[in-house]
């Protein structure tokens, strides 16, 4: 693998290499696109949020899972990070498939992302964000027009910095890995501190790590499958940092970095965020019944007055996370507008001249999220199987763009100078496929997860019945879609391709 010194493009000139004008502000460098992938990750949220599920269904020994789950994404972030170089461009894998496959195998994995946005958004604000908000400003969590209404205010407001502008929402994201850093990393290191240093009593010593506990009439394989969800649903949209590369510096040396730093960093500091925690827990028993066990173990070790600060710095994960979202779920929008692929696409593919944002996009993008949060106010236990669906399309669509890729790839040009997977393509590719094949078995297979197949088979039929009812027929007459990469140009002293 290798990063050259000089990426093959200039900057200015990438989105009118593939026929576009440059029409979004390109201000991001690294650390801003890192922090862009980092957050839509959050290590904080997910842990958060599915650490009970481990501790529920395996016992302690479930956050070893997590590490498996860091490493087979580690391998395809590398696949993503070398497609970026060739397609940096915004709503990247909807470009990636159109231009690698065709416009339809496009709007199919673009569906699938607006889907995936849709939902993810409200469904951290009504069911996340706004609880853990409410209980830290010492608030009544039983009322749900409160909740309900802080959550509107919280989606509203992550919109509205995007529609300021992307240099203010990458400042607010620059702000949230620091916190996210001190606020649940170090904590978990002062936890695990307080254990060894035998501040309180507790019943057990290192060996809980290792300890398991199955429910009642589940066997230790369906144990280990449910368990895993917290590495699965947690180390995903790290390829967001590609969705920003119109408005990224550099963007074919930039992009790739960025995704593979966010991939890697919440891998390790997400396994020493789990270590702490579950060494400081203080009743194995006590914190599989807890509504929320990390605040549970942080109160028994710091008292309510830190957890309840702890708890706001995961309110402002979860806002990072979302502010992060909203971006790359409009630029989703824009990009497949741009081509023709949605309706209304002339209104969609607008950019604010003043602010060189898409705000077409963006205001859509809010209406859905609100609609949705409506039905989930509304609904909620409906709503919740619509989230769980959140789990399951992103490795949806991971599969569908390195199948897509690994098809292509021996076929096109290597860039000059840009991130390459050289001789280890091959096992890399084979290895991911692997890894996403069995993803997708674990969040498919077992029975609490079904609804969320049948949610995400839902979205697909709403999909084709915009394709049946217009898309076919601009597709027919070629009034939308992007062309598809063409295939390296043979020459006299062809360059030698490494692996796939």
């Amino acid at each position: 693998m290798d990063i050259g010194a000089e990426a093959s493009a200039g900057s200015d000139g990438e989105a009118g290499e593939f026929g576009y004008r440059q029409e979004l502000h390109r201000v991001l460098r690294l650390f801003a696109v890192f922090s862009v992938a980092f957050s839509v990750v959050s290590i904080t949220t997910g842990i958060f949020l599915n650490y009970a599920f481990g501790i529920t269904h395996l016992g302690p020994v479930s956050i070893w899972l997590w590490p498996i789950a860091a490493v087979g994404q580690t391998l395809v972030a590398l696949i993503l990070a070398e497609l970026s170089t060739r397609i940096p461009l915004a709503g990247a894998n909807y470009q990636w498939a159109a231009r690698l496959v065709g416009p339809r195998y496009g709007y199919l994995v673009g569906a699938l992302g607006i889907m995936y946005s849709a939902v993810g958004m409200p469904g951290i604000m009504l069911l996340g964000a706004a609880p853990l908000l409410v209980t830290a400003l010492h608030g009544d969590v039983s009322d749900g027009r409160l909740l309900f209404a802080v959550a509107v205010l919280l989606i509203v407001l992550a919109f509205g910095i995007n529609i300021i502008s992307v240099q203010l929402a990458a400042r607010v994201n620059n702000v949230a890995v620091v916190t996210e850093i001190i606020g649940t990393v170090l904590l978990a290191v002062l936890l695990f501190g307080l254990f060894v240093g035998h501040t309180k009593p507790v019943n057990h010593g290192f060996d809980i790590l290792g300890q398991h506990a199955t429910q009642p009439g589940q066997s230790l394989f369906y144990g280990i499958v449910l368990a895993s969800l917290i590495g699965v649903y947690t180390l995903v949209g790290f390829e967001a940092a590609a969705d920003m590369g119109e408005e990224t510096v550099d963007a074919r040396r930039t992009i790739p970095r960025a995704i593979l730093l966010s991939v890697i960093v919440s891998g390790v500091l997400g396994m020493i965020t789990l270590i702490g925690f579950t060494v400081a827990i203080p009743d194995a028993a006590t914190i599989s019944s807890a509504e929320v066990p990390l605040a549970e173990i942080s109160t028994y070790w710091l008292g309510s007055g830190l957890t309840s600060v702890f708890l706001l710095v995961v309110v402002f994960s979860m806002f990072a996370l979302t502010v992060v979202a909203a971006a790359a779920s409009a630029r989703l929008i824009y990009a497949m507008a741009r081509d023709n692929m949605l309706p209304g696409s002339k209104l969609l593919r607008g950019v604010s001249a003043g602010r060189q944002t898409p705000l077409p996009a963006l205001v859509t993008s809010l209406v859905i999220c609100l609609a949705l949060m409506s039905y989930g106010y509304l609904n909620g236990n409906a709503f919740g199987t619509l989230v769980g669906a959140t789990a399951l399309i992103p490795y949806v669509v991971y599969f569908l763009t390195v199948i897509a890729y690994g098809a292509r790839r021996h076929r096109l040009d290597r860039l000059p100078g840009a991130f390459h997977l050289g001789r280890w393509a091959m096992p890399v590719f084979v290895l991911a496929v692997i890894w996403l094949l069995t993803a997708l078995a674990v969040l498919v297979l077992p029975s609490e997860f079904r609804g969320a197949v049948w949610v995400t088979v839902g979205g697909l039929v709403l999909a084709g019945i915009w394709y049946l009812a217009g898309l076919r027929g601009r597709l027919r007459v070629g009034l939308a879609g992007p062309p598809r990469l063409p295939d390296a140009v043979k020459s006299a002293t062809p360059v030698r391709s490494e692996g796939m």
